[in-house]
């Protein structure tokens, strides 16, 4: 069975790296889990930071998200916010919510916000998503790679290639996986 990963806002954030992260839980390769608070503050921003998007199109991005993966949602992590102690109290809910679905990693862009030395306690990891699809792509190359290749073949306006994909994730960051996924 697969390992359990929350998924943090800032990681939902960028299409394409959200797009990768969904289909690499499809794919099998991890369990991704989310809750309607982070999907909250993920198309909250979205929306003030876009604001020509429509609200339709980003509640069924939000729709389509839930149904993709299986059993993504978490719920019943609510009391346990107010007994965690972080750097950014805003953050809690997030490991409340990895507590609850006995996560292993949280996948974020903001690492000081989840020291290990409480998340430890937990047997709870926070990687970058870099480091997260890195250690995917070592698990196997091949799944990432087809990933990236049926995230291509979805653009339509204009279409894709697996180099544009790679080029989105690279100014996304994600500078080790793009020249891991390079290489050879």
């Amino acid at each position: 069975m697969p390992f359990v990963v929350i998924y943090d806002a800032n990681v939902l954030y960028p299409s394409t790296l959200r797009d990768l992260l969904i289909r690499v839980a499809q794919a099998g390769l991890v369990q991704a889990r989310w809750t309607h608070r982070i999907l909250d503050e993920t198309f909250g921003n979205i929306k003030k930071n876009r604001p020509e998007l429509p609200a339709t199109a980003l509640e069924r991005t939000r729709e389509l998200m839930i149904c993709a993966v299986r059993d993504c949602l978490v719920t019943g992590y609510e009391p346990l916010i107010e007994t965690l102690d972080l750097p950014d109290p805003d953050d809690r809910h997030v490991v409340a919510a990895a507590i609850r679905a006995r996560a292993q990693v949280i996948v974020t862009e903001n690492l000081t916000d989840f020291p290990s030395s409480v998340l430890s306690g937990w047997d709870i990891e926070a990687k970058s998503p870099d480091d997260f699809l890195l250690d995917q792509i070592h698990l196997d190359r091949k799944v990432v790679w087809s990933c990236a290749q049926q995230i291509a073949d979805s653009w339509r306006k204009p279409p894709g290639t697996v180099s544009d994909v790679l080029a989105s994730l690279q100014r996304n960051g994600l500078h080790g996986s793009v020249a891991e996924l390079q290489s050879e």
